[in-house]
């Protein structure tokens, strides 16, 4: 899923309009559901990054919030990433948060049939803000079809049986619905050549290209790398 920045004009109205369409979603589900948007309405309103279009926020400051204990909260989360509401970009590990995003495009096909209770204005405002696959950026970085679409052991991801996926392979099925651009262009081409005692081997086409990513979007590799690779420490580049 594109990250989205609310800034600008109308980063105002656009918020408003997500956190109705939490809340008439929710209004309109079972009472376990209400909860559950009610819960995610209150810390999204207090705590949610806009600037960065990430949520984090302790277990024990949710807690607090939600008048709830730390079990709740773990079971909430775990509800609401589960039904990928919330999508998670980094876990919470050695002393740091976890982070979280609001995934659009599936609060967008939740609340839909529900837009018109709204309003007739607001269901059009919604409307022309759905969600739209972004197509590519000007700089493409292109370095080879096969690598591109290769999986950690050179065959296609498309092609890996159910159940047979690597934590390398859900580590880029992560980035491909987190960050589709950043893995169309830089992220797809790189090889998981192992990993062991905490360090994460991966392989880069060149060595421009494992410079750049390190300089600029280490952070969102490591953040899904870590989620797939427990006790994972650092991530080792090798062209």
């Amino acid at each position: 899923m594109k990250s989205t920045r609310f800034t600008g004009p109308s980063a105002g109205s656009h918020k408003y309009d997500l956190l109705t369409a939490l809340a008439v979603a929710g209004l309109s589900g079972t009472p376990g559901f209400q909860t559950s948007m009610l819960r995610l309405v209150a810390l999204v309103t207090a705590r949610y990054n806009w600037a960065r279009d990430e949520l984090t926020v302790g277990q024990r400051e949710m807690a607090r919030l939600w008048s709830v204990d730390e079990r709740t909260v773990k079971r909430e989360i775990k509800r609401l990433t589960s039904a990928e509401i919330l999508l998670q970009l980094r876990p919470g590990v050695r002393g740091r948060v976890a982070a979280y995003r609001l995934n659009l495009p599936e609060i967008h096909r939740l609340s839909a049939p529900v837009w018109d209770r709204v309003g007739p204005d607001y269901s059009e405002r919604m409307t022309r803000q759905q969600p739209a696959s972004e197509p590519p950026k000007v700089v493409h970085v292109a370095f080879g079809q096969a690598t591109a679409e290769a999986g950690q052991g050179g065959q296609p991801a498309a092609q890996i049986p159910p159940g047979q996926a690597t934590s390398w392979d859900r580590m880029m099925a992560r980035l491909t619905k987190l960050e589709p651009n950043l893995h169309r262009n830089w992220f797809a081409a790189l090889t998981c050549s192992g990993c062991e005692g905490g360090v994460l081997r991966v392989k880069a086409p060149s060595a421009f290209v494992a410079q750049y990513i390190q300089t600029h979007h280490l952070r969102v590799l490591m953040g899904a790398a870590e989620l797939e690779f427990p006790g994972l420490r650092r991530i080792e580049f090798e062209s």
